[in-house]
């Protein structure tokens, strides 16, 4: 029934806009929140996809629920509760459009997700369940997900992760490093930015810790390392491909281009399948999911803002 179905934190990132007549300081409500991000970038793509998680009911979660139901993706599993509020994040940018996070969290609703409120039938008809480690910084969203994780693969699906590491979420590193190898041990795609992989492993060196990472977790067939203004690398058998990013691209906001990366990744392994990939296909996966990930930082926000396709294709001719 769905191509993509993603569990975790949906979420409000209030991203620094400028200053008031005033001279306060303005901040612009996007919705946000990593595995709705991806799922956002698929849909462009024309992908079927479905979101798992629960928001306050609020006017953020009202305001949520309205926003993925509006870029087509399907809301069936998202819960509102009355009791929770939901999560913002308040973000201030760098001048080269990186950026620093200050969460309203503790807890958060999405963190209060029931592994009874989980959509069963849903995630058992998913091609490809993807999550991210948020869910897993507290109970009882960590058992959901657990939960969930099991559902899918009973179903068939490719399990995707990222690790997507927010230090200031976690009571503690060791904990956070814990719960991110379990995602890592259950996964089939995992897609990791190059600092979580030095956490995760311990080596500066990339293709020593995508070599750990792989004889740790021998169910990891695909793996995808991003770099930021340095590319990503994509290891899949006995392959490693690496694509640079698009540099003429002056960037604004950092927020969701992992997300956008990944989202572009799955619609190719949705596309071919991971046991039909090869050289020339990586390459055109990393060349597209680039090219998406730089347009997407030109503008503030993630879930309304993912490139068009038309967009991503003129980048890639003009490069």
């Amino acid at each position: 029934m769905y191509d993509v179905v993603a569990l975790g934190e949906l979420l409000i990132d209030f991203t620094a806009n400028g200053t008031s007549e005033q001279g306060n300081g303005l901040f612009e409500a996007n919705p946000g929140g990593a595995p709705c991000n991806v799922l956002s970038m698929l849909t462009r793509l024309g992908r079927h996809t479905a979101f798992v998680g629960k928001v306050g009911e609020d006017i953020f979660g009202r305001l949520l629920k309205a926003t993925i139901e509006e870029v087509g993706i399907d809301s069936a599993g998202l819960v509102l509760d009355a009791s929770a509020n939901t999560t913002l994040a308040f973000v201030q940018n760098a001048p080269d459009g990186d950026r620093e996070f200050s969460f309203y969290r503790d807890p958060g609703a999405d963190e209060l997700l029931c592994p009874e409120e989980l959509p069963l039938e849903m995630l058992g008809q998913t091609r490809i369940f993807h999550f991210g480690s948020l869910s897993l910084t507290r109970e009882p969203s960590r058992s959901a997900t657990r939960a969930a994780v099991e559902a899918a693969r009973a179903g068939g699906a490719l399990v995707s992760f990222d690790p997507n590491l927010r230090a200031s979420l976690w009571k503690s590193l060791d904990t956070a490093k814990e719960q991110m190898l379990w995602g890592c041990s259950v996964c089939g795609l995992l897609k990791i930015a190059e600092e979580e992989l030095e956490f995760l492993t311990g080596c500066k060196e990339i293709g020593e810790g995508a070599a750990q990472l792989r004889e740790q977790f021998p169910n990891i067939q695909l793996l995808l390392v991003t770099r930021g203004k340095q590319g990503s690398i994509a290891f899949w058998k006995e392959l490693m491909v690496s694509q640079p990013t698009y540099l003429q691209i002056k960037a604004v906001d950092t927020t969701g281009a992992g997300d956008t990366f990944c989202g572009c990744c799955l619609h190719f392994v949705l596309e071919y399948g991971l046991e039909q990939l090869n050289e020339e296909r990586l390459t055109g996966m990393l060349r597209f999911a680039n090219a998406a990930a730089s347009l997407i930082t030109t503008k503030k926000g993630a879930i309304r803002s993912m490139p068009e396709l038309d967009a991503v294709r003129r980048l890639m001719e003009e490069a």
